[in-house]
Order: C-alpha cells, then sequence, then structure tokens
C-alpha cells in the first residue's frame, strides 16, 4: 500500500503534565524528560556529555535533583521548562521512513509527517523498512516507562519470512535465541498462514532491542521479508492508511497511565521478593 499525505494538523488534545508536588525535588533526567527533552535514557546520556546545566553550573553526572518550581535548567544552552500541555500522537508508520526527529542523510522522518513545530520524539524504534503503531509524544516520563524493558511492554508484529517456517525452529524463536551473546526473553509466536511457501506469522515481543524479530529470525536462517507493528502497548492502527496520524483519545491516555502504574507497582513488587 502507497504511503499516505500527513493528516493536517488538528488542535492537539490538551493533557495536563502530571507536575511535581510544589516543593518536591526530582531527578534531572525526570526533569528534562517532563520537559520533553527525551526518554529518561536519553536524557542521562545528554546530562554525561555535560550538556545540561543546573543555576548556571555544569552537571555531568547522574542522580542529580532539582526543584523544578525555583531551579534553572538549560540543554544546549536553552533553558526548559515542562510543557503547558502534553501531546500524544499515534502514526502509521510507512516505509522507507526513519524513527528520529532528524536525520543526517535527509531521509524522510516520522516528524516530518506530522509537520509540527513543538518538541515531540518518538517512543522507542521502527526500522527503516518496518511499519505500523508508533507513538510520539512530548511525555518523556510515560515514554520511559513504554519503552524501558522491565516494564514488559507488549508489542505485536505481523511477519512474512522469505520461506515456510519449521516447526522446530518456531519453537525456537518462542523460547529465545542468542543475540549479543544474550538470550532473548521466551515470546509469544504463532504460523497465521501459509503464502506461496513462505510464512505469514504473528509475534508478541515485550523486549525491544535493535532489530530484534529480524535479527531473531536471521540466526535461524531465515529472512524477514516484511514487518508490521499492529499492536504497541494496547495501541492499534487499523483506521490509519500508512503515513496517518491522529491524536490519542482521553480514554487511550487514561488507559497508557493505568498500565504504567500497574506495571510500577508489579516491578516494585517482584523487587521486594
Amino acid at each position: 500500500m502507497k504511503s499516505m499525505k500527513p493528516m493536517k494538523m488538528s488542535k492537539m488534545q490538551k493533557n495536563q503534565p502530571d507536575a511535581a508536588p510544589s516543593g518536591q525535588m526530582i531527578r534531572l533526567n525526570r526533569f528534562l524528560a517532563m520537559a520533553g527533552i527525551g526518554s529518561r535514557r536519553n536524557c542521562d546520556a545528554f546530562i554525561l556529555e555535560g550538556r545540561v546545566t543546573v543555576n548556571d553550573a555544569a552537571v555531568d553526572r547522574l542522580g542529580v535533583r532539582v526543584d523544578p518550581e525555583h531551579d534553572v535548567v538549560t540543554f544546549d544552552g536553552r533553558r526548559v521548562t515542562p510543557p503547558e500541555a502534553y501531546v500524544y500522537i499515534l502514526l502509521h508508520k510507512p516505509l522507507r521512513t526513519v524513527t528520529t526527529a532528524k536525520d543526517d542523510r535527509k531521509r524522510r522522518t516520522v516528524l516530518d509527517l506530522i509537520g509540527t513545530d513543538q518538541r515531540l520524539f518518538p517512543v522507542g524504534r521502527l526500522d527503516y523498512n518496518t511499519t505500523g503503531a508508533l507513538l510520539i509524544t512530548n511525555d518523556g516520563d510515560l515514554s520511559y516507562h513504554l519503552i524501558h524493558p522491565r516494564f514488559m511492554v507488549k508489542k505485536v508484529y505481523r511477519v512474512m519470512l522469505n520461506k515456510m517456517i519449521r516447526p522446530i525452529d518456531l519453537h525456537h524463536f518462542q523460547n529465545g535465541v542468542m543475540l549479543d551473546d544474550r538470550k532473548t526473553s521466551p515470546c509469544k509466536a504463532r504460523e497465521m498462514r501459509r503464502m506461496d511457501n513462505r510464512s505469514y506469522l504473528e509475534v508478541e515481543l515485550h523486549e525491544g532491542r535493535n532489530r530484534q524479530i529480524r535479527r531473531m529470525f536471521e540466526t535461524l536462517g531465515y529472512q524477514v521479508e516484511e514487518l508490521s507493528r499492529v499492536n504497541f502497548a494496547g495501541l492499534q492502527v487499523n483506521d490509519l492508511n500508512p503515513g496517518e496520524w491522529r491524536e490519542l483519545t482521553a480514554g487511550e491516555v487514561r488507559m497508557l497511565k493505568r498500565m504504567v502504574e500497574e506495571q510500577k507497582d508489579t516491578v516494585l513488587q517482584n523487587e521486594d521478593v
């Protein structure tokens, strides 16, 4: 299917940020994430690179806490503050599109499709030739919890292989294969149908390693010819053509935040055991 032209920008749905209580000190990486600079992990890297100052003093170590109401924080020389409202956009990422805000090679990016001057960033990453559900936001705190492996966010993909998969290889895939000297976590995978001696599968992951599905199948001797993410954290793009986007509904935003809170509770309970 050909990529569709991006939809016109409509009035962004206003979702008030989850600001820290008055007078409460919060970690610097969380403050930067709340300001839309990036995920907490990216903000940690920016801090270590010396690109952040607090009250005119350079910060190059992790764990620093700031007072959101009184401390002056800058990133690359510009003061940053949390946005007045968060934006949540679901994009059906088309082929041959880069999942970044900018690209040095001048390729089309996912933000080019949206066409906004707001500071937004994609949650996680889809490969250049992978299509499907991609969340774009300025809510770095939510982004952190959606992409961190410990919170086990569900991602569902449809995969077309270059040949029929053997049952033993499907079993190995489900139970994990070695990537980067570390075995992948068990996952769900089922063959949906066969087309021209090729297998069409559905795969459900809770990890997010670089090019994970393609590399897992390559390890087993298969090539992925088509790959599309049909579900990310409960969000689906059934109503969108490739290249189209829409704002999340208030109900979808509540669903994501409720899911994140439940995952955090589960992680804390498991760590206490």
